[in-house]
């Protein structure tokens, strides 16, 4: 095998990491902007999680734009609004949203999972464990493997970018 051959491979592995980092903080923006609106409409109870969930997507987001950064990349940047799944007129339905949001969070920490090796994969590990864990005390119960592929259906509704600032709470 040439050297060429063995920097092919490695440039590959590294854009597939990229792409891999931008979709988790792409995730993570939306993420945060759900967790503006479901600290908006959750119960007193529960605002607490709410706030803590808010500020460890922040720190990720902001961990995930210097990874994209130390990899040559150009962070891809929040979307003004994002589209949410339902309607979030209530608690109950701040607390559908915000499992719903851990829900992709876990999926694209999965597959960022996949696509790394080493620190960064362990770091992508811990996330989807930290999401998974955060959906279970949301929605009350889990599934055995969190962020898999086979559950995309399920949380393809999860907030998504909008280009309608109407969609924004």
């Amino acid at each position: 095998m040439s050297d060429r051959a063995g920097d092919k491979a490695g440039d590959t592995a590294e854009d597939d990491a990229l792409k891999a980092l931008q979709a988790a903080l792409a995730a993570e923006h939306a993420a945060v902007y759900g967790y503006g609106v479901v600290g908006g409409r959750i119960g007193e109870a529960r605002l607490t999680q709410a706030r803590a969930a808010y500020d460890a997507h922040r720190a990720r987001r902001d961990a995930l734009v210097r990874e994209v950064r130390d990899l040559g990349g150009e962070p891809v940047a929040a979307s003004a609004a994002y589209a949410l799944p339902f309607p979030v007129p209530d608690s109950a339905a701040a607390v559908r949203l915000a499992a719903q949001l851990e829900d992709r969070v876990a999926g694209v920490y999965s597959d960022l999972v996949r696509a790394t090796t080493g620190a960064r994969r362990g770091e992508a590990s811990a996330a989807l464990r930290e999401a998974a864990v955060r959906a279970v005390r949301w929605r009350g119960d889990g599934v055995a493997f969190p962020g898999l592929a086979e559950r995309a259906d399920e949380v393809a509704g999860a907030a998504a970018p909008s280009a309608s600032a109407s969609a924004t709470a």
